[in-house]
């Protein structure tokens, strides 16, 4: 029993022939037929020998499986076999001793025969056959394999596996497929061949091109080797064929962000030679309402994903988020996508916090580099997508400029951006766009409004119906923005702090239509533009006040609004108090029954906060 355990019995592949065969090696055969002297057994359906009655073990009924080891192989192509029975043995696939076609070349072999070689990305079963998503790294291709309807063919050949597989290309459904005729796990030195091979071309492949930046910025330079490494890691990705999600802050700057990655991806999909329906089921994009990652986002989306997993043979997503994931409001979700080892890559430009670093693969922030809030996430969002695909610059390079002015960034980059457009997007037509954006998506919840948004940014270049729509939900924004204030503004109550600063609180819940736009974060935004102008040169907070929650925004004070969350967390007991934002635009969370402690801690802070005119 023991010397059997090393037993080694050889499948032949189907375009095997006789120079494949070797003496003295052990087969798969089946019975073909029966003669006086022996049995007729086939090796495939190229390779024929015959067991003399003398060399065999047991009886058989045709295409009765049986083990042969190879005696000889005459001159004349007679190869003559020896029945074995070995109790212990492991199989290997022998595959022709030829050039493996690469994937991109696939559409040069319609018809034909091929031989390729790759790593096992998706396996999904469908009522009819399996279906195998090849990856080689030059591509990726589906091969269809039959046993009967709905049952898993090579039910040996699991996810990550690196195979060699054999059989014709055909198009179904108007793209190439490869009819699978065999299918084997490749294993020992030619597994590993392979897989060095995909390895060096997806690392050739995933490299970026080394862009210049729309514009000058030395903030952008200094992160330039993150966003490189952010381009990188989506590049590969998707020519690997794994799913990647992309969360993003609700508003026009997390919008104008995601969308940018997500046009770079979904043309990069189609270029590598995935389903025409890829977009959707490769590639998801969804709104986060809060700044960070909820429980309630990475609960979808581990939701989502285990089930593609079970339906469809799909690997775990990669999770890039933009415009949030940075600060330690995002670890309780970031430490449940750990467990799960679901990647996750940060582009955002919130305060970090150094310990979130721990939960990603790539961060890129411009405070990591000296920069602050004015880089929106907007801005780095589009660079970063034409690293991943320069093809779409077009589309996106108005994207910066709407993030800007959505984001109301003062930084110098914003005027830069806006420059590059003005031709044809001008300021104000900027800031329609983003107020269109803040519109819709509130409307939208939790979907992505996928299309819709592409009209509204104007990607689909149909000049008519973008300003059509534009004109249409602004006038509705600003009528219910217009409405919101007249109810609100006579309420605000206004003093004078310590330090010189106008602070003005205002109650968002009791004294603003609720469930409408603009909500809570939006209408204290508006309510601070107004006193700002009221106030013109001299520094202004405003707090838009609820019954559990406060909204942030200073003008001309510089506070630390992440920080103060931090300390009056552990000054108020039982406060149950977070938060977190910008330096100087955020919101603070608590419970109910401790508001006016909340508040008032909070203001009393404010007022010993530096002003830009001079220091408490």
């Amino acid at each position: 029993m023991g010397l059997e355990k090393g037993i080694i019995v050889y499948h032949l592949s189907a375009d095997c022939t006789l120079s494949e065969v070797e003496e003295g090696k052990i087969y798969i055969a089946r019975v073909q037929g029966f003669a006086n002297f022996g049995t007729f057994v086939q090796l495939n359906d190229r390779v024929k020998g015959l067991i003399h009655k003398s060399n065999l073990k047991t009886r058989h009924n045709e295409r009765d499986p049986v083990l042969v080891k190879v005696l000889a192989i005459r001159s004349n192509g007679n190869i003559d076999l020896e029945e074995v029975t070995p109790s212990v043995y492991h199989t290997e696939v022998v595959v022709k001793k030829s050039a493996a076609v690469r994937l991109k070349e696939l559409s040069q072999y319609l018809g034909r025969s091929v031989r390729i070689e790759g790593i096992v990305a998706q396996i999904k079963q469908t009522s009819g056959p399996t279906i195998f998503t090849i990856s080689d790294g030059s591509g990726i291709g589906n091969a269809a394999a039959f046993i009967e309807a709905g049952v898993r063919a090579y039910p040996e050949v699991q996810l990550g596996d690196t195979v060699t597989m054999i059989g014709e290309v055909m198009t179904r459904n108007s793209q190439l497929q490869v009819e699978v005729s065999s299918l084997a796990v490749m294993t020992g030195e030619d597994g590993e061949r392979v897989r060095a091979t995909f390895e060096a071309v997806i690392e050739a492949r995933a490299e970026p091109e080394d862009l210049p930046f729309l514009i000058k910025s030395e903030t952008l330079e200094k992160l330039k080797p993150a966003m490189r490494k952010v381009a990188k890691l989506i590049r590969r990705a998707i020519f690997e064929a794994q799913p990647i999600i992309i969360r993003h802050h609700a508003d026009a700057d997390g919008i104008c962000a995601a969308v940018a990655i997500e046009l770079a991806v979904t043309g990069l999909l189609r270029e590598n030679g995935s389903d025409f329906d890829a977009d959707y089921f490769m590639m998801k994009r969804a709104p986060s309402k809060a700044p960070f990652y909820e429980l309630e986002d990475i609960t979808r989306d581990l939701d989502f994903a285990l089930k593609d997993r079970i339906r469809y043979g799909q690997k775990l997503p990669m999770v890039i988020l933009m415009d949030n994931g940075s600060t330690m409001e995002d670890e309780p979700s970031l430490t449940i996508a750990r467990i799960f080892r679901l990647p996750v890559i940060v582009v955002d430009h919130h305060h970090p916090d150094q310990e979130i670093d721990q939960y990603l693969r790539a961060h890129v922030n411009p405070y990591h580099v000296g920069g602050d809030f004015g880089i929106t996430s907007g801005m780095l969002g589009t660079e970063i997508a034409r690293m991943i695909n320069p093809a779409i610059e077009g589309q996106i390079r108005h994207f910066p400029a709407v993030s800007a002015v959505g984001d109301r960034s003062e930084a110098g980059e914003r005027s830069l951006y806006l420059s590059l457009v003005r031709d044809e997007y001008s300021e104000e037509h900027c800031k329609e766009i983003a107020l269109a954006l803040d519109y819709e998506q509130f409307w939208l919840r939790f979907n992505d409004g996928r299309e819709i948004v592409k009209y509204i940014l104007d990607v689909t270049k149909d000049a008519g119906v973008h300003q059509s729509l534009i004109r249409l939900l602004v006038d509705q924004a600003n009528g219910a923005i217009e409405e919101q204030m007249a109810a609100l503004m006579p309420h605000v109550e206004g003093r004078r702090l310590h330090n010189g600063a106008h602070l003005f609180l205002f109650d968002v819940e009791l004294f603003a239509h609720k469930f409408t736009f603009p909500p809570p974060g939006k209408t204290s935004g508006e309510v601070h533009d107004r006193l700002c102008k009221e106030h013109p040169g001299e520094p202004v907070v405003s707090i838009g006040v609820g019954p559990d929650f406060a909204v942030l925004r200073s003008k001309g004070v510089l506070m630390n609004i992440p920080r103060m969350v931090r300390e009056l967390r552990d000054e108020i007991t039982g406060g149950g108090i977070s938060g977190g934002g910008h330096l100087v635009v955020g919101s603070i969370k608590f419970v109910e029954g401790m508001r006016t402690t909340v508040i008032e801690g909070l203001v009393a802070k404010i007022g010993r906060a530096e002003t830009q005119s001079g220091s408490a």
